[in-house]
């Protein structure tokens, strides 16, 4: 197949190692192009939609408050998942030269395929509030996004012990993009059993779940009306400018980007691993009870269809290969066991979910440098609660980075 002209790979050194919304979340070079914001980042009103992006090959776009991208920067991104997708949408609809690999694996295969979806601002960490409360931010705002992600709003709550009450700070970040959303009450007030004596929760009306699985399929659609060129090779090996399917080879990237999940370990390495990942689809619903997550206890879940309900825990298993998933019985068992203490659902699950996705050091969905590679995936898993915004964050990161290769 192709080999293109070889071109100056992108010098990786420029990727801000720390993202803005690390050390400033109200940043002035915070991106605002999707729906129209304050001085302090909050929407002010209906969303402003992108363009479709239309045969675009030899065309420049601008980039707000920035210079121009040219054909010349053309970028492979590795991976189709709903991180993956998201990044190569987001750079297409800035008018940046895409190449998307998906590989050849069944897409339930995955961990978008597998994920149960849940979306909230709060998270512990004011860096990953921030960005989690975007996403929401974005979904709700954006008529676009709220229909792809397929977004149902039953409300959050995150319950914690009195000894690790939720971080003024986090609180802040998510008030700020969601206003009206969130609150803090006892945990007495959830249909939740057994709690600590003094357990809090934060409670969120602008939150639920959406459909990954969805979204990547709205966005994979989307791209192919764009004409963006997707190969679904099995990737091998990648370099800073090229990208490899066994004996076949694609070059003269400016930059590659891998966020293939799980997979991404094995054609970058450096601190990535995976984790196992496992959920249960119960036969039964608690009255009153949202999405929710259980610091106490380590139980999450969400309400599913038909009067059912999806209740998790968080594996302990990791590094796994991929042919090394399949269910955890002794976990199953521990879900079961705690949602009959917590919920009082005295069920088994009529069926189990099993996957796994990748994890890195440093938590939180961004780009990051790997070598001479970069990667959009890893952190804390759970990518759903902030791809929409930590795609557009990485685009814009990464086109900073393509405009100092000129």
């Amino acid at each position: 197949m192709p080999s293109s002209r070889r071109t100056q790979a992108a010098d990786l050194s420029a990727l801000p190692a720390t993202p803005w919304y690390a050390t400033d979340i109200d940043h002035d070079t915070a991106p605002k192009a999707i729906f129209p914001t304050d001085d302090q980042g909050r929407s002010t009103g209906q969303a402003r939609l992108f363009p479709t992006v239309v045969g675009y090959a030899g065309t420049r776009r601008e980039h707000p408050g920035r210079g121009r991208v040219t054909r010349a920067a053309k970028v492979a991104v590795v991976g189709a998942g709903v991180a993956g997708t998201m990044l190569a949408l987001r750079l297409a609809e800035n008018g940046v030269p895409v190449d998307l690999f998906t590989g050849a694996r069944p897409r339930d295969a995955d961990a978008t395929g597998a994920s149960g979806g849940l979306v909230r601002g709060y998270e512990p960490d004011p860096r990953l509030a921030a960005v989690a409360a975007a996403s929401v931010a974005e979904i709700r705002s954006d008529p676009r996004m709220r229909d792809w992600t397929g977004y149902q709003e039953v409300g959050s709550a995150y319950v914690t012990d009195a000894a690790d009450p939720p971080d003024p700070a986090a609180l802040d970040a998510t008030r700020e993009r969601l206003p009206g959303s969130l609150r803090v009450v006892p945990a007495d007030e959830l249909p939740l059993r057994g709690l600590p004596d003094g357990a809090v929760a934060v409670l969120e009306r602008h939150a639920g779940f959406i459909s990954p699985a969805r979204l990547r399929d709205r966005a994979l659609a989307e791209l192919r009306r764009a004409g963006v060129t997707i190969h679904t090779r099995h990737i091998t090996a990648v370099t800073a400018d090229a990208v490899r399917a066994g004996s076949e080879g694609f070059d003269g990237y400016r930059a590659v980007v891998v966020a293939a999940g799980a997979w991404s370990r094995d054609l970058v390495g450096g601190a990535l691993t995976t984790r196992h990942i496992q959920y249960g689809v119960y036969p039964a619903r608690v009255a009153g009870l949202p999405s929710f997550v259980d610091e106490t206890s380590g139980l999450y879940g969400r309400p599913a269809a038909a009067g059912r309900t999806l209740l998790g825990i968080s594996s302990d298993r990791w590094g796994l290969r991929p042919e090394e998933i399949s269910p955890d019985r002794d976990l199953s068992a521990r879900v079961t066991a705690c949602a009959t203490d917590r919920l009082g659902m005295r069920v088994r699950p009529e069926r189990v979910v099993a996957s796994f996705d990748c994890y890195c050091e440093s938590a939180g969905l961004e780009l990051r440098r790997a070598g001479d590679a970069l990667t959009f995936t890893g952190g804390s898993g759970g990518a759903a609660k902030s791809v929409v915004a930590a795609s557009r964050l990485a685009s814009r990161d990464l086109m900073a980075v393509l405009e100092g290769v000129r």
